[in-house]
């Protein structure tokens, strides 16, 4: 090209190589950058649904744990059953993560081979009745309903209406479960259970 003040080629400067290196740069590591996004995507939808389904898998521990307590007579309960894993006690410094918290557990083991371990705890101090003399126990205890609904009629005042609660307690059961899942993954699952000793 010939400029028109001079009457000489005009030179050529060259910028658009360097903008297009640097327009290519950016593209390079915007597509870099979306394919990790996407794999980082894919890995965390894989990692929820293992986790759900080790989650699944523990509740089998808890099932069988609660048909330990549904068939097993109350005058039983009141000492460890380590076959079931059944503790009579449970100390209220010790969280799922301390070793001893596990002592007694039983393990079930489900179609899939998956091994579930699972102790109950009865939300008490000592072993023995819950409403024991001496040593005095100190057990978590609810008052049960007996009657739920309301025996005034439709239209009549409810200010003589009160609650009846059965004359026994009930005592709380603390069913906990845990699995160790084959890619490093773990869950522990709890439930807590009321029925009368």
């Amino acid at each position: 090209m010939i400029s028109k003040l001079t009457g000489k080629p005009a030179s050529q400067r060259g910028i658009a190589l360097p903008v297009m290196l640097i327009m290519l740069a950016v593209m390079m590591l915007s597509s870099i950058y979306l394919l990790r996004s996407t794999n980082s995507t894919t890995m965390t939808t894989s990692n929820l649904a293992y986790d759900s389904s080790l989650a699944k898998a523990a509740d089998l521990g808890l099932h069988t744990a609660f048909q330990f307590l549904a068939t097993q007579p109350k005058s039983t309960l009141v000492a460890d059953i380590p076959a079931a894993g059944y503790v009579a006690t449970m100390a209220p410094t010790q969280g799922v993560n301390h070793p001893d918290f596990w002592a007694g557990a039983a393990t079930v083991e489900d179609s899939a081979h998956n091994r579930i371990q699972y102790v109950i705890h009865r939300m008490c101090m000592l072993p023995g009745a819950y409403n024991a003399a001496a040593p005095v126990n100190n057990c978590t205890l609810t008052a049960a309903k007996q009657k739920v609904a309301s025996q005034t009629g439709l239209g009549n005042s409810l200010s003589t209406d009160r609650s009846e609660y059965a004359p026994i307690p009930e005592l709380h059961y603390v069913v906990t479960a845990r699995i160790y899942g084959a890619r490093g993954g773990n869950v522990v699952t709890q439930s807590v259970v009321m029925m009368g000793p």
